[in-house]
């Protein structure tokens, strides 16, 4: 993956957006980095991927069931417990 400044990006914007159509380029600002510039076509790629995992997620818990109201109200409290006995 290419680096570049903030600096250098905004001086040179066309020349990166022809560099992010062949390869993603952080971009750091203040010595760490703070972006990403990617093709559409990564991007989309990525929230495929995302998607995907989401609908995989969504059909799993519908295979295994669903919580009640009240067994998802006895969950949520343990939770919610076990949040407070942290702090």
């Amino acid at each position: 993956m290419k680096v570049t400044t903030a600096t250098e990006a905004k001086n040179r914007f066309g020349h990166l957006i022809d560099t992010a159509m062949i390869e993603p380029v952080a971009i750091d600002k203040n010595g760490r980095q703070v972006a990403v510039l990617l093709s559409m076509a990564e991007y989309q790629r990525l929230i495929d991927l995302e998607e995907r995992a989401w609908g995989e997620k969504a059909l799993k818990a519908v295979q295994g069931g669903f919580l009640s109201e009240g067994e998802s109200g006895v969950w949520l409290q343990g939770k919610l417990n076990a949040e407070a006995s942290d702090k």
